[in-house]
């Protein structure tokens, strides 16, 4: 009976041992931080430790790996914040038992411990983590990762930039620690590559003002580094900003979910439908380090890459999760990183062990002070080798995970796998799957087109035939004026003055051609010269032109100021007239030499803003350009030359005014002269202001100006010289010519004549004048004489004669003519 007792007593303690836990001195203890029930980062803790703890059971059961021990995960969550990382690694390593490893995911949380592990003599095996600067050994010495680095995407998307023949790129990221390092790695392989990186933006939170400053900067091609939550918003912001489509190209990191643009949205406060996602996600790049296994064979576990997604399918849907909708928990992607980092920890331990075993140590004499041990370990992982369900696991030097690069692109909202590339072997492997919208690559800037802004050639046409037909009517009148200079009606109007003007007017309406002369017929380099040429030639022409009709008004008005007596001997000095058009003249060219000499005009180029092609390509613009001629005192030279030609113009007006009515014998045609002047003062005042006005507006400028000058020189013929030609035709002979001003004489022989009388008669008025003295000496000796005898006295006759010619009361005339005929 005892023994039947003690049997029983000895298979009851034989099944409880076996139902009871390892004992503690057969257990490897190892620390696990896992980022699951955060806001922001990278959750990719709910899919990680999952797979950790299939990785658990599948080395637990391998018999040849651990012999005798257990390997054992103690875990809890970060919400990949690094104080709260931190804290977790502080209560594992402070709370019994003693770990002999951590593990741990997003870079944040890895940039923490990794950094304070080295006191403990730990090695952090990283599961997720991305961060560039994790690679830096002087400040991580005991740090690996399963993750690929995240600089393993620039060589990549350097490849596809060159490829598609993009040289020029954005780039948006998120102000954390690992994209800040990704994108300093990203420029500098750029600056390698001769890739211009025309922004770079980053944002906290929210991406907005950080998407606008993008399409200010006609961002085309964009690269954009942020988490997954973040990046929600950031697609939902460039569907707000219509920055997608067939002119944009994005590139977003790839271990984001599958569907990660149409979840959570509302949970998020998303502002952006389904629809709109699908819309702004459409057509984007995506490059990720391979983290699946690639080959359907079978790796280190037993399993091939597709057995292991099955048995993480099936646990995450008994957590709950989705998985038959394709709704898959922040980290699926990296979940293989996850198994192989354990499968890393237990070769690394097994591989001590066997070294510690000759020594005569095991693992368990390990503690936080041991650093032998820990530089065993650290050899160890560091040298591991395996196939596992991501891939060959291969460690660097720098402790990073060498891993081909894949790269997606969204089509029809899915991912489609566009091809891969090896970095060490700088091969690009390309599937040509690849659909962009519009059937085309998009360019990675707007084509700016630069469009010089020329003189509509039917409104240039239309004026330079008005210019030539004024051009040759002057040249007619030129032959007119000289042919029939004998004429008084001509010879009074003082022709040397006429071909002046015309030849003034000549000038002008050449300048009306010279304004034309854009960039359609005239070299840049010869622009320069045009311009000098315009202003010469405008200035000169209005100086020959008004200058004469100025001077004519001038000598009528100075004749209007003297005597009748100084009128009639006063004649007409015509170089006085010449000499004022010369003085006006001298005045312009010393100005206009000395421009050109001290600041010359050059070419200027005014630049519009963009504008959209007639035919709608949205890769291209318009930039419209328009020539100038500026010096860099424009304003000072042209207000010399408006001053001046201001001074003259107002004056010649005063004269005109003054002289209105006012007709003289020596300038028979001053009326006419007068109001030309009015109406070219009234044209300048309006047009000068106008033209400065409307200087961006080649077409209505040109117009304008031409239109002012050819008004002005036409008139001007019109009124000096139309009057001429009908006198001329109406009366081929000279001595009918008394019509067209009754002020003067007919012919030469009248005016011979009218020169004798004038001499006469200046002959009789002192005659005269001698009379009325010796009259009035008669009438008073008479007088005298009546006084004496005090009574009235018959007057003789003669007295009566003498005193009726004083009175008046004879014909003046006969008496002259009397007095001269004797």
């Amino acid at each position: 009976m005892l023994k039947l007792l003690f049997g029983l007593t000895t298979l009851i303690t034989t099944i409880i041992e076996a139902s009871l836990p390892p004992a503690e001195d057969n257990v490897l203890h190892i620390g696990g931080i896992f980022p699951i029930a955060g806001e922001g980062g990278w959750q990719g803790g709910q899919a990680c430790m999952p797979a950790a703890n299939l990785a658990m059971d599948d080395v637990n059961r391998q018999k040849d790996l651990l012999p005798g021990f257990t390997l054992k995960l103690h875990s809890n969550d970060s919400e990949c914040e690094p104080g709260l990382g931190a804290s977790v690694m502080y209560n594992l390593l402070y709370n019994k038992p003693q770990k002999l490893m951590l593990l741990a995911g997003c870079s944040t949380v890895c940039t923490t411990v990794a950094e304070a592990a080295k006191m403990w003599n730990l090695v952090v095996l990283c599961y997720g983590a991305s961060s560039p600067a994790l690679s830096d050994r002087n400040r991580f010495p005991t740090l690996f990762r399963t993750h690929p680095s995240a600089t393993v995407h620039n060589p990549t998307r350097i490849k596809l930039l060159q490829k598609f023949g993009w040289s020029r790129v954005a780039i948006l990221q998120q102000a954390e620690e690992v994209f800040i390092s990704t994108v300093e790695d990203l420029e500098a392989r750029c600056k390698e590559a001769g890739i211009e990186i025309v922004t770079r933006q980053s944002f906290l939170s929210d991406p907005a003002d950080a998407v606008r400053n993008l399409r200010r900067q006609d961002a085309r091609v964009i690269v954009g580094l942020f988490y997954v939550v973040a990046a929600r918003r950031v697609l939902c912001e460039l569907y707000h900003q219509n920055l997608y489509g067939k002119s944009y190209v994005w590139f977003f990191i790839g271990w984001y979910e599958d569907d990660w643009f149409e979840v959570n949205l509302d949970k998020e406060g998303i502002t952006c439908t389904k629809e709109e996602m699908r819309q702004a996600a459409e057509g984007h790049l995506t490059t990720e380090a391979l983290m699946w296994n690639q080959n359907n064979q079978k790796t280190i576990s037993g399993m091939t890459s597709e057995d292991f997604r099955q048995r993480l399918n099936k646990m995450l849907a008994e957590d709950g999760y989705d998985i038959n909708n394709n709704r898959y928990p922040e980290g699926y992607q990296e979940a293989p990183l996850a198994y192989d980092a354990v499968w890393s920890v237990a070769l690394a331990f097994n591989k001590t062990m066997e070294k510690l075993n000759k020594l005569g140590k095991s693992l368990k004499n390990f503690t936080y002070t041991d650093k032998e041990i820990a530089d065993d370990i650290y050899s160890a992982i560091n040298s591991t080798q395996f196939l596992g369900v991501s891939g060959y696991v291969a460690f660097s030097s720098q402790g990073d995970r060498i891993a081909l690069t894949q790269i997606e692109q969204v089509i029809d909202g899915g991912y489609v796998k566009l091809g891969y590339y090896d970095t060490q072997s700088d091969n690009l492997t390309w599937l040509g799957r690849e659909r962009w919208r519009g059937g085309k690559v998009p360019q990675d800037r707007t084509i700016v087109r630069k469009v010089l802004r020329t003189v509509s050639l039917p409104l240039f046409i239309c004026m330079g035939t008005v210019s030539s037909a004024g051009i040759v009517i002057a040249l007619a009148l030129i032959i007119f004026n000289s042919w029939n200079r004998h004429r008084r009606v001509i010879m009074s109007s003082h022709p040397v003055c006429n071909t002046i003007m015309l030849t003034g007017v000549i000038t002008c309406l050449v300048s009306v051609f010279l304004l034309g002369a854009d960039g359609r017929f005239v070299d840049p380099s010869e622009y320069p010269g045009i311009c000098q040429a315009r202003a010469w030639m405008l200035s000169t022409g209005f100086t020959l032109a008004f200058g004469a009709m100025f001077s004519k008004v001038w000598r009528v008005h100075r004749l209007t100021t003297k005597t009748k007596a100084d009128q009639a001997k006063k004649k007409i000095q015509p170089w006085k007239l010449y000499t004022m058009v010369s003085v006006l003249l001298a005045v312009d060219v010393m100005i206009l030499s000395a421009w050109q000499i001290l600041d010359p005009l050059q070419r200027r180029i005014e630049i519009f803003p963009l504008e959209s092609p007639l035919f709608g390509d949205d890769d291209a613009r318009i930039r419209p350009e328009l020539e100038h001629c500026e010096s860099d005192h424009n304003i000072i030279w042209l207000g010399l030359i408006y001053g001046y030609k201001g001074i003259v113009l107002v004056f010649g007006l005063f004269l005109a005014y003054e002289t209105r009515s006012i007709k003289v014998k020596q300038i028979n045609d001053s009326r006419y002269v007068g109001m030309s002047i009015y109406n070219v003062v009234v044209l300048c005042l309006i047009t000068a202001p106008v033209t400065m006005v409307i200087a961006s507006q080649q077409d209505a400028s040109f117009a304008f100006v031409a239109l002012a000058i050819i008004f002005c020189c036409f008139l001007s013929m019109a009124l000096i010289f139309v009057p001429k030609v009908i006198e001329v035709i109406r009366h081929p002979r000279d001595k009918a010519e008394s019509k067209y001003n009754p002020d003067v004489g007919t012919c030469k022989e009248d005016e011979e004549r009218y020169q004798k009388l004038l001499n006469e008669n200046d002959e009789l008025q002192k005659l005269i004048t001698a009379k009325e003295e010796k009259i009035r000496i008669l009438k008073q000796r008479l007088a005298e004489r009546d006084a004496a005898k005090g009574g009235t006295t018959n007057i003789p006759k003669d007295s009566l004669i003498v005193a009726d010619f004083v009175t008046g009361e004879g014909t003046s005339d006969s008496a002259i003519e009397t007095d001269h005929a004797g």
